[in-house]
């Protein structure tokens, strides 16, 4: 098994590129058989352009492909890849008519890219299938002993026995069983979690762990995620680690803000049509107020006014502040809809434009709420190191309902990881939890909150 396992990326990489090489070859025959007679016989000269064409048509489509994570088969669940995947097809297939279009100067016929993107996915979905069982066939889940502290590992194990098609949770074990006992029980397992252990008691499991070659997940602690964005200094011949712990930088900043600007523009003009129409779904259901303001908490702690498509009842809140529950009755039926598809938080185009949120970003708590969350989390305040974003790291790897713990170590992951790259890599993804419904997923109805 462990032989095998020295292939498995092989495999992958494999399948990737096969899927890339196929895709490539039918732009190709669309663009022989029906783009290119069209310019010949319009006397332009592109017969020397034509693989240029074609290589540019397959590094969009390896962008898309990539940023959605369609490559990760042996990775994302089956559904997550498939989704990536039609996503990916799609937009490729759009920039790439738009290609099309620029090299003969004219508007040109729009079915045959239509056409090639339904034989795309008849021929790359299929694919997926195939390549997905293999792996599961080679590469059976891992059987994993979790190793835990003072609290509970329940919750973790619960999230990890969701993917049985990649994790198999055999065995618990208490860090304060010893070493030796650790160790023994180690050797057993192909897969170690080290779940909320303290650093002096976590660290020399990992190194045992290193040292045995397992493979080790362990859930981070703040101070963790703070050293992933440090930077190395190789002045001495002692390495050292640089935290500068102040967010963003004053070019990140105003490359950040240009972007806002620019994009919540030609936001609002695209969306405008959309905006109108919920905005009058929303007065003829109950004649109430199309928008909902409320404070919310930007950088440095900044108070401002939060504009959202209001999806619950006007009297929603006469109990005080609180989240959307699952199965929440307050929720009006055109609010189930807008909330879903994620179209309730479009009006924060124009918080973004004010320079009061940006595109990407910590989503703003309430100032409320946030107290609540600090008082068991006091770190929960260095998410207001940047700017509230209308979406973020949280909400493209979490959930709705995903604890304040959780998601302070996302958004510090972001804070402390950020590039122009991650910001478009974001945005794209946010189109693709639209699709997902566990996103939108609320609490439970005993809670006021996030915090369990």
């Amino acid at each position: 098994m462990r032989k095998r396992e020295q292939y498995k990326h092989l495999l992958n990489l494999t399948a990737n590129f096969m899927m890339l090489a196929m895709e490539a070859a039918m732009f190709a025959y669309t663009w022989y058989i029906i783009y290119y007679p069209t310019l010949a016989k319009a006397n332009r000269p592109w017969h020397r352009g034509n693989w240029a064409v074609i290589g540019i048509y397959a590094l969009i489509m390896y962008f898309f492909t990539r940023t959605f994570g369609g490559y990760r088969i042996g990775y994302l669940r089956i559904t997550d890849v498939c989704l990536s995947q039609i996503l990916s097809i799609f937009c490729a297939n759009v920039v790439g008519y738009l290609q099309v279009c620029l090299v003969a100067n004219d508007y040109m016929p729009v079915h045959p890219m239509i056409m090639l993107t339904f034989t795309e996915y008849l021929v790359i979905l299929p694919g997926v299938y195939l390549v997905r069982f293999v792996y599961t066939r080679l590469y059976p889940p891992k059987k994993m002993i979790v190793i835990y502290g003072e609290h509970s590992p329940d919750d973790l194990i619960q999230k990890i026995n969701s993917r049985k098609d990649k994790y198999n949770v055999c065995a618990t074990a208490s860090v304060y069983l010893g070493y030796e006992e650790l160790y023994t029980r180690i050797l057993e397992y192909e897969a170690v979690v080290l779940c909320d252990l303290p650093t002096s008691m976590r660290n020399p499991i990992l190194k045992f762990c290193f040292d045995q070659n397992k493979r080790t997940y362990i859930t981070p602690k703040i101070s963790d995620i703070i050293l992933t964005g440090t930077e190395a200094i190789h002045l001495f011949d002692s390495p050292l680690m640089l935290s500068r712990n102040h967010g963003l930088t004053i070019e990140q900043r105003f490359i950040k803000r240009a972007m806002d600007i620019v994009l919540s523009l030609v936001a609002i003009v695209i969306s405008s049509p959309v905006l109108l129409l919920i905005g009058l779904c929303i007065k003829l259901y109950d004649k109430g107020p199309v928008f909902y303001t409320q404070e919310r908490l930007t950088r440095g702690g900044e108070v401002f006014q939060i504009i959202k498509f209001r999806s619950m009842r006007m009297d929603s809140e006469r109990d005080g502040a609180q989240l959307a529950r699952k199965d929440d009755d307050r929720i009006t039926p055109v609010g189930r809809i807008i909330r879903q598809t994620h179209f309730d938080e479009l009006p924060q185009i124009f918080n973004i434009l004010k320079g009061e949120m940006s595109f990407v970003g910590p989503r703003p708590e309430r100032e409320s709420i946030a107290r609540e969350y600090e008082a068991v989390i006091p770190e929960f305040s260095f998410r207001l190191k940047v700017k509230a974003g209308l979406t973020g790291y949280a909400q493209i790897y979490g959930k709705y309902n995903t604890t304040p713990y959780d998601k302070l170590k996302l958004d510090l992951t972001y804070i402390e990881n950020y590039s122009f790259w991650m910001d478009l890599k974001l945005m794209l993804m946010t189109f693709k939890i639209i699709f997902q419904k566990e996103n939108t997923e609320g609490i439970d109805k005993k809670q006021r909150t996030a915090v369990k």
